[in-house]
């Protein structure tokens, strides 16, 4: 078969997915054609796959560790272009593909309805209204519009993956919101990740404990990497990788102490995920599923204003596989933080639940063999 994978670069969790199964499709003999932009476009290229560029269709920003949703609807809305749009529409007619996998990437998903392609969708935040509520009147309406956009989306795929646990362990759980008539087309497929535990090799050069730190490169972060240092300088035996991304001005962050390792971009974090105590990282789906799905606690900073974000490290906090910390956290109460889920069994006991069913649950597998299936069964009527 022929599938033609949309990947939605804003946030590498929609980047590592893709990888995984196209991986994972690959390897079981089918041909795979990607289209996605930007970081993650470049982060595809590195895992070995050929790319077509397809244009953004969201662009996010923020300041002082807000999510700014006016600001981002005029940044989306100014870089749209029909040209760029057409390109894609052009993408899929000439690759005709058996099956069409967006993840979170909705102009592919309208190029393929509208080229008769079987479809699918992985996404893990459908309540919309969250994003809109008590924003304003011109942003509500703009929320409505989107709303009833989603809707048709969800109408017109053949299938809806939830790349994480079943209920009542699913991460993203309170991000989720469908009309009813949709649950025939929704499945959970388990974690979908790039490579599981027995696949990786961990570092040999790590010094434990030690603290992955997994930001992303919005500018608007800086704070948290800062805080982060301050307090590595209050213990020297506690060691951090922090990986921050190609948008953070390096510049900034004055008086790295030795004890913290900082790079611009860890194309592969799995042998990390192997080697470290735990992860500090922000609200994304991806990065908390990983470290979950690897047995490892997370500290979530989630972006102020971003519902999702707040939810998933809400479920963190109160599951209590880690912690949650707004961006106005003192180094003190961090390095406090820190200690505990190093030291503090409880998590550790907590997340080895989630690290055993990630194990038994292979989410690429499972979506790939549901494809197929799915191909299958309409090849026969």
């Amino acid at each position: 078969m022929k599938f033609l994978i949309f990947v939605c670069g804003e946030g590498l969790g929609h980047t590592g997915r893709c990888i995984s199964l196209a991986n994972e499709l690959q390897s079981s003999g089918h041909s795979i054609c990607i289209g996605a932009y930007g970081y993650s476009k470049e982060l595809i290229e590195k895992s070995g796959h050929a790319v077509s560029d397809i244009p953004r269709e969201l662009k996010l920003s923020g300041k002082n560790g807000s999510l700014d949703l006016k600001s981002s609807i005029l940044q989306t809305a100014k870089g749209i272009s029909p040209g760029k749009m057409k390109n894609v529409f052009d993408l899929v007619k000439s690759i005709q593909p058996d099956f069409v996998i967006s993840d979170g990437y909705y102009l592919g998903i309208l190029a393929s309805i509208k080229n008769k392609n079987p479809t699918c969708i992985i996404v893990n935040q459908s309540r919309m209204q969250d994003f809109f509520a008590n924003k304003g009147f011109v942003v509500e309406i703009v929320g409505s519009m989107v709303r009833k956009f989603y809707t048709w989306i969800y109408n017109n795929v053949n299938i809806i993956f939830i790349p994480d646990f079943p209920p009542p362990f699913t991460i993203c759980g309170s991000n989720l919101a469908f009309p009813e008539r949709f649950n025939d087309k929704i499945e959970f497929s388990g974690p979908v990740l790039r490579k599981r535990p027995d696949e990786v090799i961990p570092k040999d050069d790590i010094k434990r404990p030690h603290v992955l730190c997994s930001i992303g490169g919005f500018g608007y972060r800086l704070q948290i990497f800062k805080t982060i240092i301050e307090a590595a300088k209050m213990d020297g035996d506690i060691h951090y990788t922090l990986i921050g991304g190609p948008d953070l001005d390096y510049n900034l962050l004055e008086e790295v102490p030795e004890n913290v390792d900082i790079r611009k971009l860890v194309s592969d974090p799995f042998p990390y995920y192997r080697s470290v105590d735990m992860v500090i990282c922000t609200g994304g789906h991806g990065t908390i599923t990983e470290a979950l799905s690897f047995g490892l606690p997370v500290i979530s900073f989630p972006d102020r204003l971003h519902n999702e974000q707040q939810n998933n490290a809400s479920f963190v906090e109160n599951n209590r596989y880690g912690r949650k910390f707004t961006y106005s956290v003192t180094p003190e109460e961090l390095m406090q933080a820190v200690h505990s889920l190093i030291n503090d069994e409880t998590f550790r006991s907590n997340v080895s639940v989630l690290k055993k069913k990630a194990q038994r649950m292979h989410g690429p597998a499972y979506i790939r063999k549901r494809l197929e299936s799915y191909s299958g069964s309409k090849s026969l009527e």
